[in-house]
């Protein structure tokens, strides 16, 4: 079977169960936007190379991110069933590693952080940021269609992931931090103690 279909030739493209829409449909957009962040993943992992301690965790986002993507592929009104698993344990999963992290870590996340540090750093933020895009894009989509609440939940805590990702991998490299400012709650505190 060729790769091509020239199907989208036009400017449309089919989706789980069969029907066509415009390939800037904001169910599409979402998707797109996912994949973007999926692939940003898979470059993640060449560059922390095979036998990172972070594979098995990024490998099983990877494919969980291609799961949830075909979900959303499927209109509620689609007669064809999804047999794709859908990872209802994402978001724990995510607050698990976030918590395991954090532990190691010589110092708390209370700040906000121009992105960098290194390349592995910069790579998790760019990931975060793409999930972030996601996640306002699959906003989008929730006020057209139905979606599985274990989707926003999970991209929700990918985003925070990364964030940790990055600071851990700068943490680990003993590269300091370039703060911002405190994150907001963390400010409100400060100014009700003081």
């Amino acid at each position: 079977m060729k790769i091509y279909t020239k199907k989208g030739d036009k400017g449309t493209t089919g989706l789980f169960g069969g029907s066509r829409v415009d390939k800037d449909d904001v169910r599409v957009e979402c998707i797109g936007t996912l994949d973007e962040a999926n692939s940003t993943i898979g470059l993640l992992r060449v560059k922390l190379g095979n036998d990172h301690e972070w594979q098995a965790n990024l490998h099983k986002v990877q494919k969980d991110m291609m799961d949830m993507m075909s979900h959303l592929a499927r209109p509620s009104d689609a007669k064809k069933e999804n047999k794709n698993p859908m990872p209802e344990d994402g978001a724990e999963f995510c607050e698990t590693w976030i918590d395991d992290l954090e532990a190691a870590m010589s110092s708390p996340s209370d700040y906000f952080l121009l992105p960098g540090g290194n390349e592995i750093s910069a790579l998790c933020h760019v990931v975060r940021t793409q999930m972030r895009r996601g996640e306002r894009r699959l906003t989008s989509l929730r006020k057209t269609d139905a979606v599985y609440e274990a989707i926003p939940a999970y991209i929700n805590r990918l985003s925070d992931l990364f964030f940790t990702l990055a600071r851990a991998e700068m943490d680990k490299a003993g590269v300091a931090e370039e703060k911002w400012q405190l994150f907001l709650y963390k400010r409100f505190k400060q100014e009700s103690v003081g």
